[in-house]
């Protein structure tokens, strides 16, 4: 058995941003807030947290300032990954200096890669990070899918302990789950689908929803740990409709807005992406006052 980075749920967080650069205030308050609401993990520079568009050096910054404002508390899981290895060993190597406790590392993207390919990307990465690796699937964003027979392979290196498996596809964290057996830990990375997967046995959820509900997505994925699937299910269903709002537009565009509307920060997106469309927005807010946040 591998070494588990955490069980439950780990917040993707979004990177608080003003119009100049990364808003390293409202970061640190917006990191105590997860903290103090009891999160089990911090991912910060993944998806939610802009990173396709910070550079390098800033990226080393956040992960850096996250690390310390953190201090052991939880474990910090930086993302890593892009389309070209050799950059991703850079990050990786940074981030390990910076003391991320593990690295979260995506499927290429837009050249993608064949299933030979994506053994070998993963492997020279693992190879050469001095933390845990995490897999990462996404297959919607990055054109790109991580088979679990290919996943399956790379289970067998003692530095890959687990994956967050983002196609929305239950058959396929299944199979997964099958292959694997306790040689990986499967994270769901699909909000909607937190309580069905950790009833098959994974290990937790890598969420977007956490951003705005932190005590209330750890509840869920307590009670699934204490086995209690009934009331996991029911919290599922109830936050199912903030979780669609949530997606209605590409994250972090929704997460953005909401994690703004309670006060971390202003609501800065890096160009391509743009701030939430105003009808949307209100859907968004009056979905979170429903659930009792002041917004």
């Amino acid at each position: 058995m591998k070494k588990t980075i955490f069980k439950g749920m780990a917040t993707a967080i979004v990177t608080p941003m003003t119009k100049d650069g990364i808003d390293y205030e409202a970061l640190g308050r917006f990191l105590e807030f997860q903290i103090e609401n009891g999160i089990n993990a911090i991912v910060v520079m993944g998806t939610t947290g802009e990173n396709a568009t910070i550079e390098p050096e800033d990226q080393e910054k956040v992960i850096r300032f996250t690390v310390e404002k953190v201090n052991k508390r939880v474990p910090v899981i930086a993302g890593t990954g892009t389309n070209n290895t050799a950059h991703v060993l850079e990050n990786t190597k940074a981030a390990c200096e910076a003391g991320a406790d593990a690295v979260l590392v995506v499927t290429p993207y837009y050249n993608k890669a064949t299933q030979k390919g994506l053994i070998q990307h993963f492997t020279l990465v693992a190879d050469a990070s001095t933390v845990p690796v995490i897999l990462y699937n996404v297959p919607g964003r990055t054109g790109c899918n991580l088979l679990p027979e290919t996943v399956a392979v790379l289970a067998e290196h003692p530095n890959i302990v687990g994956i967050k498996e983002a196609t929305g596809n239950m058959a396929q964290m299944v199979k997964i789950m099958h292959l694997c057996g306790d040689k990986i830990d499967v994270y769901s990375g699909e909000d909607a689908l937190t309580v069905p997967m950790m009833a098959m046995g994974g290990a937790g959820t890598i969420s977007v929803l956490s951003n705005v509900l932190p005590r209330e997505s750890v509840a869920m994925t307590d009670a699934c740990l204490r086995g209690d699937y009934a009331a996991a299910a029911q919290m599922q269903c109830d936050l199912l409709p903030l979780i669609d709002l949530l997606f209605c537009e590409v994250n972090p565009i929704p997460a953005k807005a909401a994690v703004s509307a309670l006060g971390f920060g202003e609501e800065n997106l890096r160009l391509p992406l743009t701030p939430m469309e105003g009808a949307n927005r209100e859907k968004l807010y009056k979905e979170m006052r429903k659930l009792g946040l002041n917004v």
